[in-house]
């Protein structure tokens, strides 16, 4: 089942959309790239049975505001977050985070200076390198691609998703979290987003980390091919009090492959 966004607010740098499930203290989820809130399907309503929940489509992505002329670095996403836990007026909530999610929420609290209860790391964007092979191949041809939709392309950002989970998901999963870079305007979209992923914007965190003094979950795929699992206690090593869980038979996208896990560990540590 889709998890439908059925509110809007409105950002300095643009339309968010968002919802809110449950009821008690209040948990935000954050996505990474190149999926959408709907990654969070499995694991929101999970979640929502002790805690208000909200989960939101990035700028740039799903059902928020997309236009190619967007600054839709991580940079940027951690303003909107910081901007967005204003607006919804949430008093130091605990987050959730994924991929360039993990990278948006530490500089919401690290650069921005928005506090957080507790802070989730699953499969997360943290400490250079990140930058997947095959993206940077992607990003060096970002130029050079004509006319869209390209079918090469289209090839190329399938296989690459291919690789994000343990084993291949259904049809109508694939479809609802990465359908929307189909298309003549959905590959411009996507290679938008590659042009501005940009490893200088989590530099500033690494000095910072050792800073942090609230709760922190590292929540990890044991077969992330993305982002390797040895990562993960790179950054367990690098946040003091951290704790480290690994998903066994979980891909980068450990949440799709294992959502009962997930939540379990989720429902743990915000307990």
């Amino acid at each position: 089942m889709a998890l439908e966004l059925t509110q809007r607010v409105r950002t300095s740098r643009g339309e968010i959309a968002f919802d809110v499930l449950g009821e008690g203290p209040p948990v935000v989820l954050v996505h990474g790239t190149p999926s959408r809130a709907s990654v969070w399907r499995q694991v929101a309503p999970a979640l929502a049975d002790a805690h208000r929940v909200y989960v939101f489509d990035l700028l740039g992505f799903g059902d928020s505001e997309r236009h190619l002329d967007q600054e839709v670095s991580v940079a940027v996403h951690g303003r909107v977050l910081a901007e967005l836990i204003g607006l919804w007026e949430l008093v130091d909530p605990a987050v959730v985070a994924h991929d360039i999610g993990g990278a948006t929420a530490l500089r919401a609290h690290l650069v921005e200076g928005v506090a957080f209860a507790k802070i989730a790391l699953l499969d997360a964007v943290v400490l250079r390198p990140w930058i997947t092979p095959t993206t940077r191949q992607m990003q060096r041809r970002v130029g050079r691609y004509g006319s869209l939709p390209d079918p090469a392309l289209a090839d190329s950002i399938r296989e690459h998703l291919g690789g994000a989970t343990s084993r291949p998901l259904a049809p109508e999963a694939f479809d609802e979290l990465f359908g929307q870079w189909a298309g003549a305007r959905g590959q411009a979209l996507y290679l938008r987003n590659l042009a501005q992923l940009d490893e200088s914007d989590t530099e500033v965190l690494e000095p910072l980390l050792a800073s942090i003094s609230v709760p922190v979950l590292i929540l990890w795929g044991a077969e992330d091919a993305w982002l390797p699992v040895a990562t993960s206690s790179r950054i367990a090593a690098a946040i003091p009090g951290a704790r480290r869980v690994v998903v066994p038979d979980a891909g980068h996208f450990s949440m799709a492959d294992q959502p009962r896990a997930v939540a379990a560990a989720l429902r743990r540590f915000l307990a």
